[in-house]
């Protein structure tokens, strides 16, 4: 059969498909490509990392979150990105840190989706090329029957004509079949590593604020130490305006 001959002489199977061959040639190298990277992207490990999410599991309310924030300061994760807009504020209100948290979230998703799209895009053009190409062959093949190029006795070399212009209807069905499984897969995943997400920047938050709409955890020791100057400056301009009083008494 016809298509045997990518197998026999690639090169040749390819010259005789046409320009659109090699334009198919070309969307299958992008896919490929698209394919490694998010091969390699899409990693759980990549995206939610094994301490991290031990971490959230084991922290328990109204703890310090000095652990945490030495973790996600020296990860580049997209769990890692979240959780460390979830713990930055010391006093924002619960409403507050669930919007920065959406807003980064829909940010990191979008990290996670990049490149698919080219996957979406060569399941829907691969087919229409591979047709596009086998018609323009069919074509060619009757224009030389036409002309009187070739002999309508010659069964044989029609035959040989129009499997050449159908092979490109093979290679671009072939790519689109394999770019489908690539970005169904892909897509799949990510909803898979985005729920995990969810649910793990969830329970922290509930953690955090459980009992009532305020971070529970205290501010470090150097916010304590600032605070305490300013209360003692009041406390001294308390006194001084007492001591008139204090003095006309007397």
């Amino acid at each position: 059969m016809n298509y045997l001959a990518l197998f026999e002489n690639p090169l040749d199977f390819f010259i005789k498909g046409g320009v659109f061959m090699w334009v198919l040639l070309a969307c299958s190298f992008v896919a490929l490509t698209v394919i490694l990277l998010r091969l390699f992207a899409l990693r759980k490990g990549e995206i939610v990392p094994r301490l991290i999410e031990k971490t959230i599991a084991a922290y328990q309310p109204g703890e310090r979150l000095d652990q945490l924030r030495r973790l996600v300061m020296g990860d580049d994760s997209a769990l890692a990105r979240i959780v460390e807009v979830a713990i930055r504020p010391y006093h924002a209100s619960r409403s507050e840190t669930v919007e920065a948290v959406q807003a980064r979230a829909r940010r990191e998703m979008l990290g996670l989706e990049s490149g698919l799209f080219i996957l979406e895009i060569i399941v829907g053009i691969a087919p229409l090329l591979g047709l596009l190409g086998a018609v323009s062959g069919l074509v060619h093949v009757f224009g030389n029957i036409g002309s009187g190029a070739m002999s309508t006795s010659d069964l044989k070399g029609i035959a040989s004509g129009i499997g050449e212009a159908l092979s490109t209807t093979i290679v671009g069905l072939a790519i689109a079949i394999l770019s489908l499984i690539a970005f169904l897969s892909f897509t799949r995943r990510v909803e898979t590593v985005a729920v995990q997400m969810e649910s793990l920047v969830t329970d922290l938050v509930d953690k955090l604020y459980q009992n009532g709409d305020t971070n529970e955890e205290s501010e470090p020791s150097i916010g304590d130490a600032s605070e305490k100057p300013g209360k003692s400056a009041a406390f001294k301009e308390k006194s001084k305006a007492a001591q008139p009083v204090e003095e006309a008494a007397r």
